[in-house]
């Protein structure tokens, strides 16, 4: 079982609570991301981290758990969209600097929320109230230019383990 962390959650509290994800229904077989939450005293549990592999989640959104610890299902949206992007492994380690300084520039100054999985994989928090143009529009560039691939976390459902 491979396990996806999150070694900085934007929401990260000291009475945070981490569950799973099992991403078998999204093609994903043998892996789990274990997503941090906040309790909410009507027995959801509100997504503090912003998901970088399960789809159909997304911070602030409140979930339920089963009782092996595993979400079992969306219960109401913050309405909050995710943006990731990966960049492949082809580039070179010389050029990797430069193109995530670039996208954490965007991030930055859009003042929006952002999580990184190593140096190639970043999710960002995009608020219904937020503009991301800026961000996506770096990201465009780089996928543009053959070095990377950019996805909406909800173009897919979430899906539970079956």
């Amino acid at each position: 079982m491979k396990f996806i962390v999150h070694d900085e959650p934007v929401g990260r509290a000291a009475t945070n609570y981490v569950a799973r994800a099992d991403l078998a229904p999204f093609g994903l077989e043998g892996q789990v991301e274990q997503l941090w939450l906040k309790a909410v005293n009507d027995g959801t549990y509100e997504v503090a981290c912003v998901p970088f592999l399960t789809y159909g989640v997304a911070l602030g959104d409140s979930v339920l758990l089963a009782e092996d610890d595993y979400v079992r299902e969306v219960v109401k949206t913050a309405w909050h969209r995710t943006l990731r992007m990966l960049i492949i492994p082809a580039v070179p380690a010389a050029d990797l600097g430069q193109v995530t300084d670039q996208i954490k520039s965007a991030i930055r100054t859009s003042g929006l929320l952002s999580e990184w999985s190593g140096e190639r994989l970043v999710a960002v928090d995009v608020p219904p109230d937020m503009d991301a143009s800026e961000v996506i529009t770096a990201m465009e560039r780089v996928v543009n230019n053959g070095r990377a691939f950019w996805e909406w976390a909800d173009s897919r459902p979430f899906s539970a383990r079956s």
